[in-house]
């Protein structure tokens, strides 16, 4: 008798004496004429490369990985130790040898089983539906996998832990799964530059939303800055005028000094020329003396220096006369020169001013008038649409009236045409008192008694050439109480008749 405990990973399966089957347990006493053997329970991995084929005939690879093991259960652990303990030939796993039992190691066969189990019933599967169903229902494929594996391995006593399959893949020669990635890539990538071209174009437009508005801010600030600047510019040039002003007057006082001090050089020279003549007359004067006169000049040198002394007081009190008078004239020229020049430095000012006056009243004159001719042009515009619709209106009016003449005659009676006509005829033979003698000087030839009617009979028959002469000059029917004019064909013919009956 020996007593054995598993490990934690295995079962002890006991057969022999006393035991209808077999037995299973962690530890127990193995009497004589029993058996006792270990079978673990730790699951292990079915890696394999199914080919299967969809209901469309299409041909793929469907890597999976399966992690399988026995049941942690009594009813799995009887089975599994019963169907595939043991090696693959039917022979059984080394019996316990003086106390010392070990796992059996023979999982080949067992591998083999699982391995058919899945593959058919992952190809019994994949045949029901499309290549669109298992990308898209990945999950139930899964399932729909581990439920039919599991419902075959139960007779076995197996359990599916973990069950992972991965991406299909093309069988050797096919490019489906190829073609479909590179279609779902070019998707993707498509669609990608749809959003980045939708994403630059959104932000494009708030961009120049942001870009108006920035230039609406700076041109209200630039519109400010030119109000600021234009005031500045005002003030600057009052500025400016009071400083051309003090120019001015500095200017005129500077050339009056430079013409001053002109005047003074030239008039020092002019004295110096003169006593160098002075000196050369003397020298020539001391020379003839030396030669030819000397004693003539000597008896007149007295009576001579008082003259000269004399004239040389005239000179100088003329010269500085002339020199006054000179001055004098300069000063009043300079100073009509300076009222010439701000004269006319005012006269331009003012004729800038005058011409930015006109200017400014040619402009709203312009503008009146501008204003005024679109004024006539949309009452000109208006008067032809009223007119326009006139005209329409009087179109309608003619086919309801029968025509031109009918819409004349009830225009002239709208307007009272012919009261007035009536009226101008009475007013022109008023105060003529009329005459009317209708003479009858008995038969007419062949013996025939005078028709009294006749003159009356006359003037009626006189009445359709006188209607018809009217309205071809002057294109006016008579009433259609009065007479009715004929068609134009109709005249034609009833002149040329008068013409013939007349002898015309």
């Amino acid at each position: 008798m020996w007593y054995h405990v598993a490990e934690p990973n295995s079962y002890l399966v006991i057969t022999g004496a006393g035991i209808d089957k077999v037995t299973i347990k962690k530890k127990a006493f193995v009497l004589p004429f029993q058996k006792v053997s270990k079978i673990s329970i730790t699951p292990f991995d079915f890696s394999m490369n199914l080919t299967a084929m969809t209901v469309e005939k299409l041909k793929f690879s469907l890597p999976a990985v399966f992690t399988i093991g026995p049941a942690d259960a009594m009813d799995s652990l009887e089975k599994y130790a019963v169907l595939l303990t043991g090696e693959s030939d039917g022979r059984p796993t080394a019996s316990a040898s003086q106390g010392a039992v070990t796992v059996a190691a023979g999982r080949n066969h067992v591998q083999d089983i699982v391995k058919g189990i899945i593959e058919g019933e992952t190809r019994s599967i994949v045949s029901t539906m499309t290549m669109e169903e298992l990308f898209r229902e990945r999950k139930v494929f899964k399932d729909k996998v581990i439920q039919q594996v599991q419902s075959e391995l139960d007779q076995f006593g197996l359990c599916i832990y973990n069950a992972n399959v991965k991406e299909l893949q093309d069988t050797p020669g096919s490019e489906y799964f190829a073609f479909l990635s590179r279609k779902a890539h070019e998707g993707a990538l498509n669609q990608a530059k749809v959003d980045v071209a939708d994403a630059r174009m959104r932000g494009e437009v708030g961009e120049a939303e942001k870009q108006g508005k920035t230039k609406q801010e700076v041109a209200k600030i630039h519109a400010a800055t030119a109000v600021l600047e234009t005031e500045r510019k005002a003030e600057k040039a009052a500025a400016d005028a009071k400083l051309t002003d003090k120019e001015i007057s500095i200017g005129k006082d500077l050339n009056l000094a430079r013409i001053e001090a002109s005047r003074a050089a030239e008039r020092r020279d002019a004295e110096l020329n003169t006593e160098v003549e002075k000196k050369k007359a003397l020298m020539e004067l001391e020379r003839q003396r030396a030669t030819t006169v000397v004693k003539a000049t000597i008896a007149k040198e007295s009576s001579q220096q008082s003259a000269d002394a004399e004239l040389y007081r005239e000179q100088k009190n003329a010269e500085g006369k002339k020199y006054s008078e000179q001055a004098d004239a300069e000063a009043a020229a300079f100073r009509r020169l300076k009222d010439a020049e701000a004269n006319f430095q005012a006269k331009e000012r003012e004729a800038e001013a005058n011409f930015l006056v006109s200017k400014r009243a040619a402009e709203a004159e312009y503008f009146r008038a501008e204003r005024e001719a679109q004024a006539h042009l949309i009452k000109q515009q208006r008067e032809a649409e009223g007119l326009s619709a006139m005209a329409k209106a009087y179109g309608d009016m003619a086919d309801v009236l029968g025509g031109p003449q009918g819409l004349m005659q009830y225009l002239m009676l709208q307007n009272n045409t012919y009261e007035r006509l009536a009226n101008a005829n009475a007013e022109a033979i008023r105060g003529l008192q009329p005459k009317i003698n209708v003479w009858n000087t008995g038969a007419q030839g062949d013996g025939q008694i005078a028709d009294p009617t006749a003159p009356i009979r006359n003037l009626f028959q006189s009445l359709p050439p006188l209607l018809s002469t009217i309205h071809d000059q002057t294109g006016m029917q008579p009433p259609s109480w009065l007479a009715q004019m004929p068609q134009e064909n109709g005249v034609k013919g009833q002149r040329k008749e008068l013409r013939n009956g007349s002898g015309v």
